[in-house]
């Protein structure tokens, strides 16, 4: 078989298969061609996860019209000098657009601040349409349909609508952490609205920004870092550890602003956490790397993802160093979240838990709880306690009763809403769901069983069993 040239609509098309892998790469794409215009608000739209939909709008500095049919070509870009060691914007490569239009069907509706109109081109499965005349606002809108109607065997293996749509997601909130001065919409039919208004590009816009996507809870249980080594300056925020997660996806990694998820900065952040977290547990992290572009690769991989450092140790050792010094000056303390707020209405003289309203006809749990006298969990049980012994006892004392009652313990459970049938079936769903039940069911011992009131739940009198068996099928 002789050589022979490929087509050009090939080339995108092999070029597609390591840029665009599914809609959350298109979304990355378009977004960070967006912010190296300069724009100050980002809106995305999807439908049926990014497949059929997806339309970035930005409010940005605009492609020129007789620069639109450049915009499409293949390794034309105004992003890139002549040093390719010296990249400073998030795309430099000049594959997105033509790769996108040679596997779908893309539209750009384009004007500049100094244009009297706007332009629009188009591209479908690889052949571009003649640029026209449009109607739009400074800035550019990119359209993308049909995603992988040119390939179907990418298109049969795409994920479900709600996978899919969950990946943009996090593609956009991994970008919007890095630039909280832009205003970042995500809508659409196949997701509920997500907003992130701007918040400043300073220290406190930023951790305002890291609490729109990771939670208000996160600030209050931060620790900051800030730290310098032979030119590389690293600051952000790590969780303390009581503060963790079950997984590594909300570990957060940006170097010159770009998120990229390197597995040798991973590795540092599990080494600083070794000494203070299991290994089942994760720390929540934002880090940003400052350092020079030409002690950094940024060109490793297509997707721009992955980076490689002139000098990983002394990146592995300041990330390390960091937060093993931020880690030992806070100190230990509790993390507050969430459930520190439920459990707080169960105090004794707190306001009365709001059940929606009797269940079944019964009595709603307002009436169980105050008829029965019930204070709320053991922090060391986890099971039900009478008034005389106060919620918030310390630890300690807490530790020394979880492998069994205490006397006044049993008498509440003898006298309390678990005696009561009405109040058992009023107990409310939410609550036998909540953390302290699960903590109860996982293999704690107790001296005894309480037989369970309600139809059709498995009751038992031994003692010493590894389960509360009463409870153990409805939680």
């Amino acid at each position: 078989m002789s050589i022979r040239q490929l087509s050009e609509t090939m080339i995108n098309q092999i070029a597609a298969g390591e840029v665009i892998e599914r809609p959350a790469s298109v979304v990355k794409e378009l977004v960070e061609n967006a912010l190296d215009a300069g724009a100050s608000r980002v809106e995305v739209v999807t439908a049926g996860g990014g497949l059929s939909l997806i339309r970035v709008s930005d409010d940005g500095s605009g492609i020129a019209e007789p620069e639109l049919a450049l915009a499409v070509a293949r390794h034309c870009t105004s992003k890139l000098s002549d040093d390719i060691h010296d990249i400073r914007s998030l795309g430099f490569r000049g594959e997105a657009l033509p790769s996108i239009g040679s596997v779908a069907r893309l539209s750009i509706r384009s004007r500049t601040a100094s244009g009297d109109s706007a332009a629009e081109i188009g591209i479908e499965g690889g052949r571009v349409s003649a640029v026209k005349p449009a109607a739009a606002n400074r800035g550019t809108t990119v359209e993308v349909r049909d995603l992988f109607f040119a390939t179907p065997a990418r298109l049969k293996f795409m994920k479900g609508e709600r996978a899919e749509s969950s990946a943009t997601s996090d593609v956009v909130k991994r970008i919007a952490i890095a630039f909280p001065a832009v205003r970042f919409t995500l809508a659409g039919s196949d997701r509920s609205t997500l907003e992130l208004p701007a918040t400043g590009d300073t220290p406190d816009g930023r951790l305002a920004r890291v609490a729109q996507v990771m939670g208000k809870d996160f600030p209050d249980n931060a620790i900051a870092i800030d730290a310098m080594r032979d030119g590389v300056h690293l600051a952000g925020h790590v969780s303390i550890p009581s503060y963790t997660r079950a997984n590594a996806l909300q570990q957060y990694a940006y170097v010159n602003g770009r998120p990229v998820r390197d597995k040798l900065i991973a590795g540092a952040i599990r080494g600083a956490f070794a000494d203070v977290l299991p290994r089942d547990r994760h720390a929540v992290t934002v880090l940003f790397l400052s350092l020079d572009p030409a002690t950094v690769d940024v060109n490793v991989h297509p997707a721009k993802a992955d980076v490689r450092f002139r000098d990983p140790g002394l990146v592995r050792g300041l990330i390390v160093g960091a937060i093993r010094e931020a880690l030992a000056g806070a100190g230990i303390r509790a993390a507050t979240s969430g459930a520190a707020g439920m459990m707080a209405a169960f105090r004794p003289g707190a306001a009365p838990y709001a059940h929606p309203g009797p269940a079944n006809g019964h009595r709603s749990y307002d009436a169980a709880y105050h008829a029965s006298g019930f204070s709320g969990f053991d922090h060391g049980s986890n099971l039900a306690r009478s008034p005389q012994r106060p919620l918030d006892m310390d630890y300690g004392e807490a530790r020394s009763t979880r492998n069994g009652f205490a006397e006044n313990d049993q008498a509440a459970f003898d006298t309390g809403p678990l005696a009561s049938a009405d109040a058992a079936r009023a107990w409310p769903n939410r609550l036998r769901r909540c953390s302290a039940w699960r903590w109860a069911r996982r293999g704690r011992r107790c001296t005894r069983t309480i037989s369970s009131p309600r139809p059709g739940i498995r009751s038992s009198s031994s003692t010493s069993m590894p389960r509360m068996s009463g409870w153990s099928t409805r939680l």
